[in-house]
């Protein structure tokens, strides 16, 4: 997925909703030049400020990859279902964004509002979930397992190299940041589970009022952005 159409795609949203560039930067607490770079195609977001712009938007990560919702299947007659179907998703046909620095994200087979939320994560040398060195949290419960290279993780004030067949779990909500200090790609799969029951009980896209924490440790729920995902 090019920079270009996710930027083009953040840039319907925030049209749609008749909110302003400078209001969008405000509210995340990064500059308007920065917004405007991403919706033109001209910088690739970060991983933390991609979730931020899609969050306050209220844009799904289905809806930055232009993926259209699954037709229902149809119901079987007197209740009997036969033999259930795989819903196998080829590795050629993962949704990807690339952000930036080097950070890639692969969307896994997922089911229709299934529990968990399952990515096949990229790290190159030196990327970060964040450039300006910014913790997130979200709702839900964090599970990762290493497959390759070194990755750090930043979870409140303590860091953990983890290594491959290294696996973690965290709640969500306790700020943290992955970074990539090594010299060779680290990769992982990544399932965050029990975001999507919290986030249903949130409100629907905000409007210009809506405000932002933009402490320099940020405190925003950014995975409400992967809501229908």
């Amino acid at each position: 997925m090019s920079a270009e159409s996710i930027g083009e795609r953040l840039r319907d949203a925030r049209t749609e909703r008749g909110l302003s560039l400078r209001s969008v930067a405000q509210a995340l607490g990064v500059s308007a030049s920065l917004i405007s770079q991403v919706e033109t195609g001209k910088t690739q977001p970060s991983v933390s400020t991609l979730y931020a712009m899609a969050n306050h938007l209220g844009v799904s990560l289905d809806e930055l990859l232009g993926i259209a919702p699954p037709s229902p299947r149809p119901v079987p007659m007197f209740g009997h279902t036969g033999p259930a179907l795989p819903d196998v998703q080829r590795a050629e046909d993962n949704p990807v964004i690339e952000m930036e620095n080097g950070v890639r994200w692969e969307r896994l087979a997922v089911g229709v509002g299934g529990p968990a939320d399952a990515l096949l994560v990229t790290y190159e040398p030196g990327a970060s979930s964040s450039v300006e060195g910014k913790l997130m949290r979200h709702a839900g419960i964090e599970y990762a397992y290493l497959l390759e290279g070194e990755l750090t993780l930043q979870l409140d004030f303590d860091s953990y190299v983890l290594r491959p067949g290294d696996s973690l779990q965290f709640d969500s909500m306790r700020p943290h940041l992955f970074s990539n200090n090594g010299s060779t790609q680290a990769k992982g799969v990544w399932f965050v589970v029990g975001r999507r029951a919290a986030n249903q009980a949130l409100p629907d896209a905000p409007g210009e009022q809506r405000v932002l924490s933009a402490a320099p440790a940020s405190a925003v729920d950014v995975l409400r952005a992967m809501d229908d995902l």
